[in-house]
């Protein structure tokens, strides 16, 4: 199983940053994409930014210029900066991995290499005004 464990959410006035980390562990062979997902209140998970095994990102509008995505050299612990803030970012922020990772088999004594795609337990970001 891959574990993915995210910190350094919590309270921020509008416009002040923060830093959320997510670290993976397990039996990871490789982690393909890190991202960052965000659930406000009443309202569906919504993608906020990717990162591939290369480097390249993505992000949503809502994201773009005020947000990165960073993963250490590692590849197993992802970062998201949040700076410029507004209420409108409030919301549990999740780590989500995909890649693949050994299993143990059936018969109990091989390794089995498997996809796995994986999610945290998420980190409250609150944003005042």
């Amino acid at each position: 199983q891959v574990q993915l464990v995210e910190s350094g959410g919590g309270l921020a006035q509008e416009g002040e940053s923060l830093t959320l980390s997510c670290a993976a562990s397990g039996s990871i062979f490789r982690i393909n994409v890190l991202g960052w997902y965000r659930q406000a209140p009443g309202k569906e998970r919504e993608l906020v930014a990717t990162i591939t095994i290369g480097g390249a990102t993505n992000y949503a509008d809502s994201a773009k210029g005020r947000f990165t995505i960073s993963r250490d050299d590692a590849g197993n612990t992802v970062y998201l900066q949040l700076n410029s803030l507004k209420p409108e970012d409030t919301a549990v922020y999740y780590c989500n991995a995909h890649g693949s990772a050994w299993y143990r088999g059936e018969d109990g004594h091989t390794l089995d290499l498997k996809d796995f795609g994986s999610w945290g337990q998420g980190t409250q970001v609150t944003v005042s005004s």
